[in-house]
């Protein structure tokens, strides 16, 4: 059997800011972000199985990158632990802030969420890269080939 890569594609809405940065993302601001998650591996070859021929089920993935990232980030302000805002955490007006141990850039984001997924995904299954839009024409990518 062939090996064969899925991609499904995911958005959601999330701020951040960049402590001590020197320029304007050192400002609370937001995006709407693009992620593509693909996966790759051999298609199921067991014609009695409802899954005869799916590397995995979409609706697997969706699952997964759904409980691992989107229900993680989408509509927070997400800063640095060490970030002063994090006291604030507490005042609703303000909405969700989460702090992660790292500066939250694109591609510090990217390797955080390439590590969340990988954990649950199914044995026969691996992360083959994944493609965070910050912006429509602003992305970074993480590909496992670069990461072994």
């Amino acid at each position: 059997m062939a090996t064969i890569r899925l991609t499904k594609e995911f958005s959601f809405e999330m701020a951040h800011i960049l402590d001590g940065y020197d320029g304007p993302c050192k400002n609370v601001h937001g995006h709407s972000y693009k992620l593509a998650v693909t996966v790759i591996g051999k298609p199921i070859n067991d014609p009695k199985s409802p899954k005869f021929g799916m590397v995995m089920d979409f609706g697997q993935l969706k699952a997964i990158v759904n409980k691992q990232v989107i229900n993680q980030f989408d509509h927070v302000l997400l800063v640095n632990s060490n970030s002063p805002i994090l006291k604030l955490k507490d005042n609703k007006a303000l909405g969700n802030i989460v702090g992660v141990n790292f500066q939250p850039t694109c591609e510090n984001l990217l390797e955080h969420i390439a590590n969340l997924i990988q954990k649950e995904l199914p044995k026969e299954v691996k992360l083959h890269h994944i493609k965070l839009h910050e912006t429509a024409n602003s992305f970074a990518e993480w590909y496992a080939s670069d990461n072994e």
